[in-house]
């Protein structure tokens, strides 16, 4: 297993920017703006959602296909607003070894004076 796919793929979607949105399904995301990238992100965490419920080995398969396409199209709406999966690794490492509980609490309490 790779451990570097989300950075390649990260790089072609930044290398996809401005590219002719007739050629590139990314550029074509890219060009109809962040409103149809979360639409389209709504759609597959739905898709995610429905694939979760299936059993056994090609409910599985259906599942890692879905949550493939959900993160391509998460990592699409990161580019859109300039972001890498490295800005979510950056946020997860200041999470590690933080109780989901304290950690939630922490990111819904009042701003300290």
């Amino acid at each position: 297993m790779d451990a570097d796919i989300l950075d390649r793929l990260d790089a072609i979607i930044l290398s996809r920017r401005g590219s002719d949105p007739g050629a590139s399904y990314v550029a074509s995301l890219l060009a109809k703006g962040p409103s149809k990238i979360r639409a389209k992100l709504v759609e597959e965490a739905a898709e995610v959602f429905e694939a979760a419920a299936e059993g056994g080995p090609e409910g599985a398969r259906h599942l890692v296909g879905e949550a493939a396409d959900l993160l391509f199209h998460l990592q699409v709406l990161l580019a859109s607003r300039g972001l890498t999966m490295n800005d979510v690794r950056r946020e997860l490492e200041k999470r590690e070894g933080v109780g989901g509980h304290d950690e939630k609490a922490r990111r819904s309490a009042p701003p300290a004076p």
